[in-house]
């Protein structure tokens, strides 16, 4: 049996929320300090490019079809804080804004492993 991908990309994405609360964290002990750049971690989607994590058709008619990204325009986001006059970068609101992203993708997380394990546990009682 192959082992279960989605439990490791659920770890994977555990241990990324990990790194980007303590981010958070340090940006927002860092509020006051002169000088200080606010920083953040790269988008997790990224981190996944970089995985193979693929689907695989066992069918000729599966995964026909689907979006792609030349209906869309895909540009970088400028950054939204304006520079204080200490030079410091770091938006009290935009930190926490992002501290609340990062509880509700924990939550996700954790609410997606269960019931995954869940299912497992019940499919093999059967």
């Amino acid at each position: 049996m192959d082992p279960v991908n989605l439990f490791d990309l659920a770890s994977q994405q555990a241990r990324w929320l990990s790194v980007r609360q303590t981010t958070i964290a340090g940006n927002v002990a860092n509020a006051n300090t002169p000088g200080y750049r606010a920083k953040d971690v790269e988008p997790f989607e990224r981190v996944l490019d970089r995985t193979r994590v693929a689907m695989t058709a066992t069918q000729a008619g599966h995964l026909s079809g689907g979006a792609t990204e030349a209906g869309y325009a895909v540009r970088a986001e400028e950054p939204q804080t304006a520079i204080l006059p200490s030079e410091n970068t770091v938006g009290l609101e935009d930190e926490l804004i992002k501290a609340g992203e990062v509880r509700r993708s924990f939550e996700l997380n954790t609410a997606i492993v269960k019931a995954f394990h869940r299912m497992v546990m019940l499919s093999s009682k059967a």
